[in-house]
């Protein structure tokens, strides 16, 4: 059995939070994946200034599970004949959750990608918690082989990634991207084709408008 905290995703957590652990979490709307994520009962309302600093200088995203991700993930094992059989690039994977339900759901082959080290090696633990394979890169245009499918999850809260919708089309036939961030999307040739309720895991109590994840679905023809 897996430990139950991660050694050296705690450690770069204590980096910044001393008292933080990379705890293993079972998530709420996908029960088959457990993730590394920081420990439910850190006290978040009670970090200094100095820890909001460290905290803003270092943002930990693979550290929670946000919720486009846990949504698209939960979309994928509902509906795996989206990716079964084909291979896979998980953009700025994070936690790595959308990778590793697109390997639940019977994906050939998946990518994983995102340039901050300390999500790969999370991707990485993630991977090996829930016996799947995953091939890591740290750069989207290292990955050379031929990609049916890209996936994307919440990676458009800064609107400087917004053109990279344009870079996925170009390097896939078919691209699903997942948002809670961008109000009003209307990039052709993306349209919306589900929308559901999540929420970060640990949860962040995050405005409602936050928990409103819409998927998108574009289509090389």
């Amino acid at each position: 059995m897996p430990a139950p905290n991660h050694p050296e995703l705690s450690h770069c957590l204590q980096q910044v939070l001393p008292s933080a652990q990379a705890e293993a979490i079972p998530l709420p709307l996908t029960p088959a994946i457990k993730l590394y994520l920081i420990n439910q009962d850190f006290p978040q309302q009670s970090l200094s200034q100095d820890e909001m600093l460290a905290v803003m200088n270092y943002p930990a995203y693979w550290a929670f599970c946000w919720a486009s991700g846990q949504v698209l993930a939960q979309y994928l094992l509902e509906q795996p004949e989206r990716v079964r059989g084909k291979t896979v690039l998980d953009f700025g994977s994070g936690s790595g959750v959308v990778a590793i339900a697109a390997a639940m759901a019977g994906a050939a082959t998946i990518y994983a990608c995102d340039i901050d080290p300390d999500a790969m090696m999370a991707t990485a633990a993630n991977a090996k918690l829930n016996q799947v394979e995953l091939k890591l890169y740290n750069d989207f245009f290292d990955i050379t082989a031929d990609i049916d499918v890209i996936i994307v999850a919440d990676v458009l809260y800064d609107k400087e990634n917004l053109p990279w919708l344009g870079r996925f089309i170009e390097r896939a036939p078919e691209v699903l991207v997942a948002d809670s961030r961008v109000k009003h999307f209307s990039y052709p040739p993306y349209t919306l084709i589900e929308r559901r309720e999540g929420s970060t895991v640990p949860d962040l109590d995050e405005f409602d408008e936050f928990r409103d994840v819409r998927i998108y679905y574009a289509h090389r023809r």
